[in-house]
């Protein structure tokens, strides 16, 4: 079976598509609809752009190879020596589903529906799907509604364009009040106003912010621009050194003190542990560092976000 065109167009909006390559939260380098290495069918690297056409030739690519063929095996019912595909609407669920987490074959919705549930059992075990870093997110509860919907009522999400608002970014994907609640707030923690209309976020916080981090500046909070936005907040997270173990022992003098100076290779030590942690965190966030010294460092910039 093959994806409908109506299922490309949901999968395009649930994950945007990114025409310039840029870093997922993970690091990896993504490009398209959420397109890495992975995929099989691109490897994105610093600087990557591709046209809309290429982006729709890749994702399709990407599920022929990957995922319609394991949606198809997942969700085709045995009856003895005969076999039943699922529906055009049902397979195209499947497929949202196993290109956002890559386990139809082990999802307990899916022998649910098989067995022929109730249609609140299948939700209620789709919904199950929620949590993302072990917790529950907000946008993912969403996209399981709308993933249930298409599945048990053949309902496909549709996506009213934002108009441009003058003056204000343009919101890029289906978000939750939550999560547009917290992009606002983490580029205010960042240091870019964002204005005081919430739900909004003023035109040059975000194109400021793009140009800084090597994005394209077009004022539109999309995948690349959140995924940006989201390695810049665990940079900072991150950024606290790892407490070091210090020895219990309290040294005493000669005159019967308590001398708490630690001896110079306990010092050393410390200062070694804080130097190894400080490197493998600038390299981990190169792309970060890198947006943190372009204006006075461009060509270590380039350096740092080509690997």
């Amino acid at each position: 079976m093959n994806t409908s065109d109506e299922g490309k167009a949901a999968l395009e909006a649930e994950e945007g598509v990114v025409l310039r390559a840029y870093r997922c939260p993970s690091g990896e380098w993504t490009i398209g609809p959420g397109l890495t290495a992975a995929s099989g069918v691109i490897k994105p690297r610093a600087g990557m752009v591709i046209t809309r056409a290429q982006a729709r030739e890749l994702m399709a690519a990407a599920l022929r190879l990957n995922y319609e063929p394991r949606v198809a095996r997942a969700m085709t019912r045995l009856n003895g020596s005969a076999a039943r595909l699922p529906a055009q609407h049902e397979f195209d669920a499947g497929v949202l589903f196993d290109w956002n987490t890559g386990a139809i074959a082990q999802a307990s919705w899916v022998k649910r529906w098989k067995e022929g549930a109730k249609a609140a059992v299948v939700r209620a075990a789709l919904g199950l799907w929620n949590k993302g870093g072990g917790r529950v997110l907000p946008g993912l509860i969403a996209r399981r509604q709308r993933e249930a919907d298409i599945l048990l009522l053949a309902k496909y999400p549709v996506r009213a364009a934002e108009a441009p608002s003058l003056g204000w970014a343009t919101w890029g994907l289906t978000l939750t009040a939550a999560e547009k609640a917290a992009a606002r707030a983490a580029l205010a923690r960042l240091g870019y106003a964002v204005g005081g209309i919430q739900g909004q976020i003023l035109l040059p916080a975000v194109t400021t912010f793009q140009a800084d981090h090597d994005l394209t500046q077009d004022g539109i909070i999309g995948r690349a621009t959140l995924s940006t936005l989201q390695r810049r907040i665990d940079a900072v997270s991150k950024a606290t050194p790892p407490a070091a173990a210090a020895p219990a022992a309290t040294y005493v003098t000669t005159t019967g003190a308590a001398d708490h100076t630690l001896p110079g290779w306990v010092d050393t030590g410390v200062l070694a542990v804080l130097l190894i942690w400080l490197a493998v965190l600038a390299y981990r966030y190169r792309d970060v560092v890198a947006a943190k010294i372009a204006s006075a460092l461009p060509r270590v910039a380039a350096v740092l976000r080509s690997f």
